[in-house]
């Protein structure tokens, strides 16, 4: 056993399949109430959530098998496969976005992902071994998932802010500013919007929310002071992490925005495809 792994000083309570069902009903009934009211979103409720269950089971079974395996190759490849699937997703999220940046998003996630989760793991946990499946795997999950978040609603509000800033883009170049200093206030906005949710999680917690791995670890029989330490450590992870992932996105994709000669684009392309032609 791993000195990560949370000690139980309480009863847990596991779910069976009756549980699950009953939970999957609320769903369906919230979804019944919608089409009652000709909300328009019961479907995707309820296919969202059994979608989020079959993931979340599978997701189980496969986090359970590396753990029980202790293979590191494992963890890497796993990791690996979710930080894929979180380009893809903050692709799917982001809107008004050029095509071709699947690569700037992939490499601002694992730049961003490796720094944190080496500063969590060697200078906070410090687990033995140090990429013990049980720590490694649910911390790069829970900070991917508000990275793509931050990074979908960051990109979304630079392309749209620099639409709508285009006269004063325009102004800013004629006068002699770089593109960095046309596009710094689109950006500074997008990284403030990005940051938004994380700041408000950080306020809240532990006085209006328990946060969920918080929650997770007292539901399951763990000590709650050293609930609230971890989790501590996840929020403040989290804030930085969305930060750094922002800023280095915004500093690879705002070039797309210009022409060569420094001249507001209408529609953004990124540099490499212009290359190419």
């Amino acid at each position: 056993m791993y000195p990560v792994a949370v000690q139980a000083s309480g009863t847990s309570y596991p779910i069976d399949i009756w549980g699950l069902l009953i939970a999957l009903t609320m769903v369906i009934v919230a979804s019944g109430l919608s089409w009652l009211m000709h909300l328009g979103i019961g479907k995707t409720l309820l296919w969202s959530a059994c979608r989020a269950l079959v993931q979340l089971c599978a997701m189980g079974f496969i986090m359970g098998y590396v753990i029980k395996s202790g293979n590191p190759w494992l963890v890497l490849i796993l990791i690996t496969g979710m930080l894929v699937a979180a380009v893809q997703i903050t692709l799917s999220r982001a809107k008004g976005v050029p095509k071709g940046l699947a690569g700037p998003v992939l490499l601002s996630l694992v730049i961003t992902m490796l720094l944190m989760i080496s500063m969590v793991t060697e200078l906070v946990i410090r687990p033995h071994p140090w990429y013990a499946p049980q720590l490694v795997v649910p911390l790069t999950g829970m900070l991917l998932g508000n990275t793509v978040s931050a990074l979908a609603v960051g990109l979304s509000r630079f392309y749209e802010s620099m639409k709508e800033r285009r006269n004063e883009v325009d102004t800013l170049l004629a006068l002699g500013a770089t593109r960095w200093e046309a596009a710094r206030p689109s950006i500074i906005s997008s990284i403030r919007l990005g940051l938004l949710p994380t700041t408000a999680s950080l306020a809240s917690s532990g006085i209006v929310t328990i946060p969920g791995m918080m929650a997770g670890q007292v539901i399951a029989g763990g000590d709650p002071f050293n609930a609230a330490k971890y989790q501590f450590v996840i929020l403040a992870s989290i804030a930085a992490l969305t930060l750094l992932a922002d800023t280095l996105i915004m500093v690879m994709v705002y070039r797309t925005c210009f022409t060569a000669d420094d001249q507001y684009r209408d529609k953004p392309v990124v540099e490499h495809r212009k290359r190419n032609r």
